[in-house]
């Protein structure tokens, strides 16, 4: 495999460069969550809305979602174990586990529920959530995710049995990492945990078909995830029918953004706010028989 094409595939999974602001002042706090210390930030006024990052991400790398989100919104950005100011602890990372954080951190903060954003791997980690907490999660964003392993584009599946933790730590991010991290030596160590999540079994298709939470699947036309598999995703969610026909929409929605990668998704925060906004009110555009 070519120096590029790992390049590439490297750069699928981290964060986009232009949304980060690694000099960004601390301004948050912490809190223990499951042996750890969470780092978090709370900023603006409305319903609480908890919002999870990528892989290889931080808050700041989260960019303009969170303050637009905040205009009218409690917004309870988080930091991931071993990301960012979160320390790590010997423990895989894994989507149950990240579910079960943020469960502990809505506790630890007493947030009884609240709509959830997830991106990439929060938007895995926030599926999860709402399987296994569904009592905590109001309405679910899920922005560039999947719920099964065969969900991902032939390439990426290809690319996961060659990832070795020295692609990464060859990465601009990888000493980008140090600005913020809690241990500035951990990113081998995150990065091996990051790797061992891509190869965890991944097959939901039974529980998201369960799920009652409201769910906004947000996803590139050149995404990660195949656009069948979204389209997968919101028919098990109760989406995919015709309108007009004096019923009623489902509740949860699905948003295709044309010319846009993976990593494209994120850095384009008018956009999400004007899908994300709608959903959230519970308002859909008028048809001629409304």
């Amino acid at each position: 495999m070519s120096r590029i094409t790992i390049a590439t595939a490297a750069l699928l999974l981290a964060f986009p460069a232009a949304a980060q602001d690694q000099t960004a002042t601390e301004t948050g706090e912490r809190v223990e969550v499951n042996g750890m210390q969470m780092y978090y930030e709370v900023s603006g006024q409305g319903d609480p809305i908890v919002v999870l990052h990528g892989a290889y991400m931080n808050i700041p790398s989260m960019g303009e979602i969170v303050p637009m989100l905040a205009e009218n919104h409690t917004v309870y950005a988080l930091e991931f174990q071993g990301h960012g100011r979160t320390t790590d602890i010997d423990r895989p990372i894994t989507y149950p586990n990240l579910a079960d954080d943020v469960a502990a951190f809505m506790d630890a903060v007493d947030l009884q529920k609240a709509d959830v954003l997830g991106y990439s791997m929060g938007a895995a980690a926030g599926l999860q959530l709402a399987i296994r907490h569904s009592e905590k999660v109001d309405q679910l964003i899920a922005a560039s995710a999947a719920y099964d392993a065969e969900g991902w584009q032939p390439a990426f599946r290809e690319f996961i049995p060659q990832m070795t933790v020295e692609m990464f730590t060859q990465m601009p991010f990888a000493e980008e990492y140090r600005q913020l991290a809690a241990n500035p030596d951990g990113f081998p160590a995150l990065v091996e945990k990051l790797i061992a999540l891509e190869k965890e079994p991944m097959a939901w298709g039974p529980e998201v078909d369960a799920l009652e939470t409201p769910v906004l699947i947000i996803t590139g036309d050149a995404d990660v995830a195949t656009l069948e598999h979204s389209v997968t995703m919101f028919r098990l969610l109760g989406g995919g029918g015709m309108g007009d026909m004096g019923q009623p929409l489902p509740a949860s929605r699905l948003a295709v953004i044309p010319a846009t990668s993976h990593t494209a998704v994120i850095m384009q925060p008018e956009l999400l706010m004007s899908h994300i906004g709608p959903f959230l009110a519970g308002e859909t555009p008028k048809g001629m028989f409304d």
